[in-house]
């Protein structure tokens, strides 16, 4: 069976053939990175983090880039609110995106570029817009896209000019010559600060959003590429702008495969930070380790919106012990065993897989290898721990995790730690001895020295 994707844009499956033979070109929509990620951005990280991998196991190489969004108002008015630069804010919480990240497992892409190393390429894209007529400066300074000169608008989301004006998210500006024109220059305004500014010829000022990630994965992939990722409220007005400006300006194709996954909710109401519903993924690791938050997420399947709580993540993580529990009941090699995807199961989890990344299909594959371990067929278990690197799961030492008590694996400690440490340096000892003694209640005992702070299984 050969990989079939849902694409956003023909909605339909579609058998998947790179465009350059062997090779897969992707992008995904990443983190505005002005505060700390949440659970949300969690799911759209795993369920590429998961296609990612796919692609690896089937045998192509894959050039995946992940963008950084480090210049727009939020984090503007953020980095005003706490008194410090731009570029102090975005380190910082980059910095927590990657510890984040890297507690769930999710593998680096092959590029993570930053906005604000881009802005020449935008501004070389706006200046081609403006060539062919897509794109004007208003009086007040905006360099804004003509949406109705661009034919095609409106076939990512599937609906009319007129739809989309019933539901269009920005308001009227006098700036503008149609109420959908979005912006790709945004003019400086005098209460900014300078590290919110570039120069260019329209005068001094900033992309627009949109603009962004135009420029960014063409520089990166070259047009058309193969995938096009992001989380299903992307789709309109984001992506649908990223066609109208990168077609707009080449004339041809940008994207083939236009994926979105579905929405994490708090009774089912998406979770997102403006509403006010959302769980930081630092908060949630401090109660569940990494991996079980990562076998949560694939236990539904990536365009499906799926609800979080609490007692789902304890049954997950239940469900995960027993996984581990099988294959810890062999005396496994270190090195996990190569697939044969003849193999019956093997080949059960391939055409789950290739039935647009259907995990929950691989995973009842994981539990029926599990139940036959414990039946007593103990060869499973090799293709059990196998199966389940594919998808970044059971590559923890087994009794190691299983015995530990404490529902954290090594990288969700070191978080707590480097916290805690932060604390101190900050002054809050109150933070410092909370965290302490939250680690201590989970059965981890620290211990501070002359080089740094260790811990052990209290």
């Amino acid at each position: 069976m050969s990989l079939r994707i849902h694409n956003t844009l023909t909605r339909q499956l579609e058998v998947f053939a790179p465009i350059d033979p062997g090779q897969v070109r992707m992008y995904v929509c990443g983190i505005t990175t002005y505060d700390l990620c949440h659970l949300g951005h969690a799911r759209m990280v795993l369920a590429f983090d998961t296609v990612y991998r796919w692609l690896l196991a089937s045998g192509w190489r894959v050039t995946y880039v992940r963008n950084i969004t480090d210049i727009e108002d939020k984090i503007i008015r953020r980095a005003l609110e706490r008194n410090i630069t731009i570029r102090a804010l975005t380190d910082e919480m980059i910095a927590a995106m990657h510890r984040d990240f890297a507690a769930l497992g999710a593998l680096t892409p092959t590029h993570e570029p930053r906005a604000t190393d881009y802005v020449g390429q935008m501004l070389g894209l706006i200046d081609v817009l403006q060539g062919k007529g897509l794109a004007y400066q208003s009086e007040g300074g905006d360099v804004n896209y003509a949406v109705r000169k661009f034919a095609g608008y409106g076939k990512l989301s599937g609906k009319s000019l007129d739809e989309l004006r019933a539901g269009e998210r920005v308001a009227v500006g006098n700036d503008k010559q149609d109420p959908l024109d979005f912006v790709l220059w945004k003019a400086a305004k005098p209460d900014e600060p300078d590290d919110a500014r570039w120069p260019s010829r329209y005068g001094p000022g900033r992309p627009g959003w949109h603009i962004e990630c135009s420029a960014m994965s063409g520089a990166l992939l070259g047009e058309p590429f193969d995938i096009h990722g992001g989380g299903a409220d992307l789709t309109f007005p984001h992506h649908e702008n990223e066609i109208a400006q990168s077609e707009g300006a080449s004339g041809g194709e940008f994207v083939r495969t236009w994926m979105h996954n579905g929405f994490l909710n708090v009774d089912d109401t998406k979770m997102s930070k403006s509403l006010g519903n959302f769980f930081t993924i630092a908060d949630v690791l401090k109660k569940f380790d990494g991996e079980t938050v990562r076998f949560f997420m694939l236990r539904t399947h990536y365009r499906s919106p799926f609800n979080f709580s609490d007692t789902l993540l304890e049954e997950t993580r239940t469900a995960l012990k027993r996984l581990y529990n099988a294959v810890a009941a062999v005396d496994l090699p270190q090195t996990p065993a190569t697939i044969d995807w003849a193999e019956p199961r093997a080949a059960a989890f391939k055409a789950a897989m290739d039935d647009d990344f259907n995990t929950p299909g691989a995973v009842a594959v994981l539990f029926e290898l599990a139940a036959q371990v414990h039946r007593g067929h103990a060869a499973d278990a090799a293709l059990l721990q196998s199966l389940g690197g594919v998808l970044g799961l059971l590559q923890q030492a087994p009794q190691a995790y299983l015995q530990g008590g404490t529902g954290l694996d090594e990288a969700t400690i070191g978080l707590r730690i480097a916290e805690r440490a932060g604390a101190k340096q900050a002054r809050d000892f109150a933070r410092a001895d909370a965290i302490r003694k939250e680690l201590a209640a989970l059965g981890i005992e620290l211990k501070d020295g002359p080089q740094g702070t260790t811990w052990v299984k209290a």
